[in-house]
């Protein structure tokens, strides 16, 4: 299906915004939702690394292209470019304290004591509860018969978190609460369901969904708020690795802790960007190998050998082609930003697009090749090139969690299942809430029995 057409704006004038599309904001809304690639695509080869755009959702943002500007936006000052308040459509389920909506000094503030759980060994203690719930995932495949692999992955990653993140040990807690969780998070995950929250204080908004919707947070509200008072009172707490508990011990400069509402929104967030999107990767991650079968043999290869190089780079160039989450954003605040020879005015949002920087053929030679052998070698893609995580001080604080998470499931099931491709071609790419998941789930194959573990 071919994008719509668009028609150029007038030449720039002084404190105009870059050029874009003059189609109407419905027809702009439904171009991002169901055709977001082909649509940018035409919109930066008509009108240049910097484009207006205008949906139901905002009536005039910025988008931008090149690895330039989007480091002039990541290296900006964080009280005038905010990501928090970009981030504001996932209020209704991360909730006010999260530190995706916090800005400026409040951010770091909160980044800083959320930061240690992230780093060195204490991230490398949770590998062994990644690779035993890959196990168990493993265990679960059917044998002989295509089944979807995204459930598996979004599942093994709830897991994950229950494990590194929650710490919650006895077992009817733990189904409860994630019970719980996947309730809340499932309109999130829908199509249409940016829409909904967009819209949720609009009168046209469904307040049957958004009620059904507050009903589920609060049963995960309860959950989380009773997991809290018990934690509180926990002997040893000091002495647990997950980072529920190292959050309850952790102290601001001023010696305050976290309230028990900003350590349910914290948790919560937790789970909203390292659930959903990591289960994605993995399953991109899968469907690219399978169907690149001498990328899998010298992955195999190079793990049996003990080298994981490659496999850091299989990860990092799933990333690259299969961008999870395609955009990021930041809204200028105090005097307008300059960028690319326009002066962008308070209250605008620009917006690096990661998918189409990701795509850059002065950057990445074949753009639309799987080819790990670009993160090897003396130089790899730069921080302004490869953007999955976002940049800056804005820099998804659990990036090194997922990137190793992703190591260990993937050498996990290579080490012990023998997976197939259920489908000759690779996956469709479809827009689904905020991410972008492969369109089938990934049909595979296994052909036998796993290796015991």
């Amino acid at each position: 299906m071919a994008a719509p057409a668009l028609t150029s704006r007038p030449p720039d004038t002084a404190g105009a915004l870059p050029p874009g599309p003059r189609l109407p904001r419905l027809l702009q809304t439904l171009g991002f939702l169901f055709l977001h690639q082909r649509f940018l695509t035409a919109a930066q080869r008509r009108y240049g690394d910097m484009v207006t755009f205008g949906t139901l959702f905002d009536p005039g943002f910025v988008m931008v292209f090149a690895p330039e500007l989007i480091k002039d936006v990541f290296r900006a000052s964080p009280e005038q470019l905010r990501a928090g308040e970009a981030n504001a459509v996932l209020g209704p389920v991360v909730g006010q304290h999260s530190l995706l909506l916090l800005d400026g000094a409040a951010h770091l503030r909160e980044r800083r004591l959320m930061l240690p759980p992230f780093h060195g060994q204490r991230l490398k203690a949770y590998e062994q509860a990644m690779r035993e719930a890959t196990d168990r995932a493993i265990d679960s495949w059917p044998v002989g018969v295509p089944f979807a692999l995204l459930p598996s992955m979004q599942s093994l990653t709830l897991e994950v978190i229950m494990s590194t993140i929650f710490g919650v040990e006895e077992e009817d807690r733990r189904q409860r609460l994630k019970t719980a969780l996947r309730a809340m998070l499932a309109p999130v995950s829908r199509r249409l369901s940016v829409v909904a929250f967009a819209l949720l204080q609009n009168r046209f908004s469904d307040r049957g969904a958004i009620a059904r919707f507050e009903d589920r947070r609060k049963a995960v509200d309860e959950l989380i708020y009773e997991e809290i008072e018990r934690r509180r009172h926990s002997p040893g707490l000091d002495q647990r690795e997950d980072v529920f508990s190292m959050l309850l011990c952790a102290r601001y400069e001023d010696g305050r802790g976290l309230s028990d509402r900003e350590l349910r929104d914290e948790l919560v967030t937790l789970l909203v960007a390292g659930h959903e999107t990591t289960a994605t990767g993995l399953a991109w991650a899968f469907d690219l190998l399978l169907h690149h079968p001498a990328v899998l043999d010298r992955l195999r290869a190079e793990l049996a050998a003990g080298d994981e190089d490659y496999l850091d780079a299989v990860v990092k160039e799933t990333l690259r082609l299969r961008a999870v989450v395609p955009g990021i954003g930041r809204v200028v605040r105090g005097e307008p930003f300059s960028l690319g020879g326009y002066r962008v005015p308070p209250g605008v949002e620009i917006n690096p697009s990661i998918w189409l920087t990701h795509r850059d053929p002065a950057h990445y030679p074949e753009p639309g090749a799987f080819r790990p052998e670009r993160f090897l070698g003396d130089d790899p893609p730069d921080t302004y090139t490869w953007i999955p995580f976002g940049g800056g001080t804005r820099r998804c604080l659990g990036a090194s969690f997922a990137l190793l998470e992703m190591r260990a499931v993937i050498a996990q099931v290579l080490v012990r299942a023998a997976l197939e491709p259920g489908r000759r071609r690779p996956e469709r790419v479809m827009r689904r809430g905020i991410t972008q998941v492969p369109k089938s789930g990934v049909q595979v194959i296994q052909r036998h029995a796993p290796a015991r573990a």
